[in-house]
């Protein structure tokens, strides 16, 4: 498919383009990974603090652990949220390891803080929240082999967390921490990982490069040229990621939906999809592969006229009260497709 042939970006969602109308136009972006950073935290601690107040409900249990690397004498820092003792399943709960977004350069532990007091609250599931090294201190592939020491410590240490595996064992990110997690699921198939992961949650993930779209697939694959340029993140922005990022493009550590082994045999697995997103078919591609190519069940969310992440930066408004919601049933949806028959 040529660029001549690929149809316009979508429509914004009315109330998005109404909220964009009223706001000044953005400045000129400024890629400073520290500025950035410092951006991103101070917008998720307002966020934490308006949409979660002060600290976690009375009901969720939170601690900072550190876990061992690979590397002797380097730790990895972790948060747990936990469901209190009072509140927690009897029969033990199920784990998540979740992975923050950023493009591999920003964010922390506060930037699922809310998801994951939500998941621990809604469902009883303890979160190990990972924070894992980044770009471009730590290009790649240090983030991919922090994620697979983190989950690979958990299979041995989960009673330690007060979880049980065999209540669910649910690996899963957003954005960036999508592509750790989509990583994940296949090394730990292929390593035979025991217990195994039973449910892959990805939110907008970036998991391809387009070498590594399967020829069938690519004249669905129109992203990235289609929202080149939406209401949020866009292609130069990719770009920068990447470039502070370094990947080696062709590892399927860094593309993992052209994986040597293929995806037979990977766990159920929920995406969230933003239609106006650049990386939106990648999710789109992804799933079609696992329901259609492998019998892999899927589920997903669709959300119109919306761009990358817009819950985080307009967190009030109305199209954003139905990610909540999706989130908590797309993770319960994963617990129930993986619980022992």
């Amino acid at each position: 498919m040529t660029t001549q042939t690929i149809p316009p970006m979508g429509k914004t969602h009315p109330e998005l383009e109404k909220i964009l109308s009223q706001q000044p136009p953005a400045p000129n972006a400024n890629f400073d990974v520290p500025h950035m950073r410092a951006m991103l935290s101070e917008r998720k601690r307002k966020l934490t603090a308006t949409m979660g107040g002060s600290g976690p409900p009375t009901d969720v249990v939170e601690k900072d652990i550190q876990i061992p690397s690979r590397e002797s004498g380097r730790a990895i820092t972790c948060r747990v949220h936990s469901p209190s003792p009072e509140t927690a399943p009897k029969e033990g709960s199920p784990l998540f390891v979740i992975f923050h977004g950023g493009g591999f350069c920003l964010g922390g532990l506060e930037n699922e803080e809310l998801l994951c007091r939500a998941f621990a609250k809604e469902l009883g599931v303890v979160m190990l929240n990972v924070d894992y090294r980044l770009a471009p201190e730590n290009p790649f592939p240090a983030a991919p082999e922090d994620a697979w020491d983190i989950v690979k410590w958990a299979t041995v240490h989960s009673s330690e967390l007060h979880s049980n595996l065999s209540r669910g064992f649910i690996v899963g990110g957003i954005s960036a921490g999508a592509n750790l997690a989509t990583t994940i699921g296949h090394q730990a198939r292929d390593e035979k990982l025991s217990p195994p992961i039973t449910g892959l949650y990805l939110s907008i993930p970036t998991i391809s490069t387009p070498e590594t779209i399967p020829e069938k697939y690519k004249n669905i694959h129109i992203s990235k040229l289609q929202n080149a340029n939406p209401p949020g993140l866009g292609e130069e922005a990719i770009r920068k990621f990447e470039e502070n990022y370094a990947p080696d493009r062709s590892s399927h550590l860094f593309a993992p939906i052209g994986w040597p082994s293929g995806h037979a045999n990977l766990p159920p697995t929920y995406f969230q999809i933003c239609e106006l997103d650049p990386l939106r078919d990648d999710a789109i591609v992804f799933e079609k592969m696992l329901r259609e190519d492998y019998g892999i069940p899927t589920k997903y969310d669709f959300y119109p006229g919306l761009p990358h992440g817009f819950w985080s930066f307009h967190p009030e408004a109305e199209f954003s009260q139905k990610i909540p919601k999706d989130s908590v049933t797309g993770l319960r949806w994963l617990l129930e497709k993986g619980a022992p028959t």
